[in-house]
């Protein structure tokens, strides 16, 4: 059976036109191959639909706002961000709806969406997804590159998540989930529920289908479809890192389901292969896209070709015949169209009147924080006050980051700092951060005699450690010229505003080992004039976030109140191998 209506969405396909060619990571082979992961970058529990010619996927965003990033792609290899379906901060789940968002919030990391399920059905996109802490949501548009509806509160409770919605032939709508044991108290069980046929509530009791306590443990992340005339249900098992594709089938909604393994790690050096979609292509052939969690680099998404064996899908190469493939590094290319060589976005000349759609906030955020300055080509970041209990830069929502692109990378921004004259404190901070469960930044902090540069690091952030300060370095400030006149001090600053010189920041990354021992180590350096660039500090060990790889990125804050805040400038940041 065909699962997906046979429509063209032209915004999506007009979205390519701008399309970038990554600098450091490139799927494409020569000789119409193609090598794994097809994006080398954080887009957990992936999962895609498509309609007609074209392929739609979206992934956990977590704590991450906007949020729910909407990827197009035609070749099922090269694939752009073309929007986001969280995007107004007062659209987000329903706790922070109906009234005055708290921006002065500490993070909720790992906290918010987890593992979306995207179809298509009658016209309409949907996007469900669970919140460990509420239920179930939906939300839905015609247009996945323009604003999506508010969300939908589907189904209320505690430990509710990882949903997938099915349109039956018969008119009958179902939803598949799993259960977070941290809140439910229980674990490894599938779950499905009847829904009303515009798949806005569930309308009779959500019923265990499914126990892989004793066969297929940790089983989660739902994907529910249709053929042949069997029900089935895909789920990953084992964990997130060492676990295999699990397969249910049954003819019946409601079981009982039989199971079977598809895909598993075998002897490839992809560990915990799983979590992800199956797609049909216009052409006949089917795929399978999944994650490879890769600790500080975050879940990558992979593309495993799939056939079906007395229907079961093998996804990956069975090279033993036992009916489960392993995953494969590289393969031959899908029987499709191509618009091009592209990654997800990565540099950003901030010449645009909106944020990159790369970027993202660590929580529900307000368009007060930045301005987009498209006539000067810069993004400006204004100090925020910090939020209630502030221990160390894990705290701060207003922390603008994007994930890493590939494992080895190097990042440079050109920046400049700007205090507030009138902040009596003197200890606002803005830089340049690399940021998970520990972090590393480039600070520029505002103190008595100007501003410091100072290079800090901090282990076990998220448990609230103490970060510390291994080097500082003054900064001379740029001085408005006497007598005072319409002249600016700096760029259009007026007086009594300074500003430091243009620094440039630049970040290293490199990656050690492979599988499930590698490792992140990032290298800061500094320099005035983007020709000389000086180490500072020692190398840092990157470490992974709260279910999410490391980002690079900025902020600014500030710890006390005040009428207005610190600036700080950045013209570009641009990645290269």
């Amino acid at each position: 059976m065909r699962l997906f209506a046979f429509t063209v969405v032209l915004s999506a396909v007009a979205c390519l036109a701008s399309a970038q060619t990554s600098k450091t990571w490139n799927p494409n082979l020569k000789n119409g191959y193609y090598q794994n992961p097809v994006i080398d970058a954080d887009y957990s529990d992936p999962d895609v639909c498509r309609v007609g010619n074209d392929y739609y996927m979206t992934s956990s965003s977590f704590a991450c706002f906007p949020g729910l990033q909407i990827l197009h792609s035609t070749d099922l290899v090269n694939w752009k961000i073309i929007g986001h379906a969280l995007t107004n901060e007062y659209d987000v789940l329903p706790e922070f709806a109906g009234g005055e968002l708290d921006w002065h919030k500490r993070i909720q990391h790992g906290n918010y969406v987890w593992a979306p399920s995207i179809r298509y059905h009658d016209g309409w996109f949907y996007i469900y997804c669970g919140d460990p802490d509420q239920g179930l949501f939906m939300t839905r548009t015609q247009d996945p590159a323009g604003q999506w509806e508010p969300m939908v509160w589907v189904m209320k409770g505690k430990g509710l998540i990882d949903c997938c919605p099915l349109w039956d032939e018969d008119g009958k709508a179902y939803l598949s989930h799993g259960c977070a044991g941290s809140r439910a108290g229980v674990k490894s069980v599938l779950f499905v529920a009847p829904m009303n046929a515009e798949g806005t509530k569930v309308i009779g009791p959500s019923r265990i289908v499914y126990d892989g306590h004793e066969d297929q443990p940790t089983i989660e992340g739902t994907k529910f479809y249709k053929r042949n005339g069997y029900y089935y249900i895909m789920s990953p098992a084992g964990g997130v890192k060492y676990g295999w594709q699990v397969e249910l089938r049954s003819k019946n909604p409601y079981g009982p389901y039989e199971e079977y393994v598809g895909l598993a790690q075998g002897k490839s050096k992809v560990n915990g292969p799983h979590q992800g979609a199956w797609v049909d292509t216009q052409n006949g052939e089917d795929w399978f896209l999944h994650f490879q969690d890769k600790h500080a680099y975050g879940r990558v998404v992979h593309l495993q070709p799939a056939k079906w064996v007395n229907d079961w899908l093998v996804i990956g190469e069975d090279k033993d015949g036992d009916g489960c493939g392993d995953a494969v590094a590289t393969w031959k290319k899908p029987n499709l169209p191509s618009s091009g060589n592209f990654q997800p976005a990565e540099d950003d000349e901030f010449d645009s009147t909106e944020l990159g759609l790369q970027w993202q906030f660590e929580g529900p955020y307000s368009h007060y924080w930045y301005f987009c300055d498209a006539n000067k080509s810069r993004l400006r970041l204004y100090g925020v006050q910090a939020p209630e209990g502030f221990k160390n830069l894990a705290d701060l929502q207003n922390t603008l980051l994007q994930k890493f692109p590939t494992e080895n990378f190097t990042a440079t921004a050109k920046v400049k700092f700007i205090p507030n004259p009138s902040y009596k404190n003197k200890d606002e901070e803005a830089g340049f951060i690399i940021k998970g469960q520990d972090y590393a930044a480039i600070k520029f902090v505002s103190v008595a005699n100007g501003v410091a540069m100072r290079y800090v690091t901090c282990k076990d952030a998220m448990k609230g450690k103490a970060e510390t300060q291994h080097v500082e370095i003054p900064l001379e400030m740029q001085q408005q010229p006497a007598p005072y006149t319409q002249k600016y001090a700096v760029d259009d600053i007026p007086q009594p505003r300074m500003a430091t010189p243009d620094v440039y920041v630049r970040v290293k990354v490199k990656s050690s080992g492979t599988g499930n021992q590698i490792k992140s180590q990032a290298q800061f350096y500094y320099s005035l004039d983007n020709k000389k660039f000086t180490a500072i500090g020692e190398p840092f060990a990157v470490k992974e976030g709260k279910w999410i790889g490391a980002k690079v990125g900025f902020f600014n804050f500030r710890p006390t109140v005040s009428n207005d805040g610190a600036f700080l400038d950045v013209d570009w940041i641009r990645f290269e191998k």
